[in-house]
């Protein structure tokens, strides 16, 4: 299933890792554990912010994802169903109404 990856990321724990130097490796380390078939970067609700849109294949995906996060960068994560055009039309193709 296409997910919604958004990482809102704890701005002490940020600012510590870019002085060191450290925040351009961490962030490549997620994003080749992930393999997000796009990525973003943004300010949301005055936080750097994540947005990853990947395949997640089963449920159990989501911790090994997660806690990196949660660990290196004390972010706040959301996960979020998506579709694309294809999916959507294809969803719009099965509905029943009557």
């Amino acid at each position: 299933m296409r997910m919604l990856l958004k990482a809102n990321i704890d701005t002490e724990k940020s600012n510590d890792l870019i002085r060191s130097g450290k925040m351009p490796q961490v962030v490549q380390e997620i994003l080749e554990n992930v393999k997000p078939e796009a990525s973003y970067f943004t300010v949301d609700q005055g936080q750097r912010t994540m947005l990853l849109f990947f395949d997640m294949k089963e449920s159990s995906q989501m911790p090994p994802i997660a806690e990196r996060l949660f660990l290196e960068l004390d972010a706040r994560v959301d996960y979020t169903p998506v579709m694309n055009p294809d999916d959507l039309q294809k969803g719009l193709s099965e509905l029943r109404l009557s």
